[in-house]
């Protein structure tokens, strides 16, 4: 069955990103936020997978490597975190590429290096 994304799951979703910005502040490695982030998310019923393998295919060749995504959630939300001075555009070129080879239509790019989170947070929407 697959989880219905409107305003309330949003907001549990975003609320755990604000509850670590919140804690642990802006200045720190991408992989404590991570870590962190992934704890939060647990902790509030949602089903996570981080550091997630992802296999590329280049003209119907499968490449000998993986990328990896940092998180996924509920099988249906891409999260790719930050923690940089700004927010590129190909910051969201990434995530839509992610998005493009998972078939995941919904993600955030969240970028914990601000001193307010709202600041640090996009959502990208792939419709194919």
């Amino acid at each position: 069955m697959e989880k219905v994304v409107d305003q309330a799951y949003t907001h549990k979703l975003l609320g755990c990103a604000y509850n670590v910005h919140t804690a642990l502040g802006p200045g720190l490695m991408e992989s404590v936020y991570e870590t962190a982030l992934v704890y939060e998310l647990q902790s509030q019923g949602f089903e996570v997978k981080h550091q997630v393998p992802v296999k590329i295919t280049y003209k119907d060749v499968k490449l000998d490597m993986d990328l990896r995504l940092d998180v996924i959630v509920d099988n249906c939300v891409i999260l790719e975190l930050k923690s940089v001075a700004e927010l590129l555009p190909v910051h969201e070129k990434q995530l839509l590429t992610y998005m493009r080879l998972t078939g995941i239509k919904l993600g955030y790019l969240i970028n914990f290096n601000v001193a307010a989170l709202r600041n640090g947070i996009e959502r990208v929407v792939n419709n194919f």
